[in-house]
């Protein structure tokens, strides 16, 4: 049997737009404190110049701090009652540099249901691609949130 959902599929690859995203040391610093990283091209511009940036770059992981600018609707899919974060994915293209405005651009790529031992869960996927002022892709982000029974 296979399982219809029921959901908006209208927002199916409609784009949600955020931005500008001002990208700073001070930012950077303080991502980099909260995580832990010590890379010294995150955090001291004169080892960021000796590894051929013009100043320091963010880790790859920044922009998810930026997920939550963009504002996705409610896909109002009917099924199950809990809903839960399942996953991310960071695929980094290009660094981040501290002075960089970023883009964010999210669509809802795939909504589909998977039966495993505990049941049926319904995963919500949305891909955010975010580009820089130079309209260069920096990443791409592929978030995952199920619904369970």
């Amino acid at each position: 049997m296979v399982l219809e959902l029921d959901y908006d599929r209208s927002l199916l690859g409609k784009d949600h737009r955020a931005g500008p995203i001002e990208v700073t040391k001070e930012l950077i610093q303080d991502f980099c404190k909260a995580i832990g990283e010590t890379n010294p091209i995150y955090t001291d511009e004169e080892e960021a110049r000796k590894a051929g940036y013009p100043t320091v770059i963010a880790p790859p992981t920044l922009c998810t701090i930026f997920l939550r600018r963009v504002i996705i609707p409610d896909i109002r899919l009917n099924f199950g009652k809990a809903r839960f974060h399942a996953g991310q994915v960071v695929e980094p293209i290009a660094p981040i540099m501290a002075g960089d405005s970023l883009m964010a651009s999210s669509y809802l790529k795939e909504v589909y249901p998977k039966t495993g031992r505990s049941g049926t869960m319904v995963f919500i996927v949305w891909a955010t691609t975010f580009t820089n002022q130079r309209g260069e892709t920096v990443a791409e982000v592929q978030e995952s949130y199920a619904a369970r029974e």
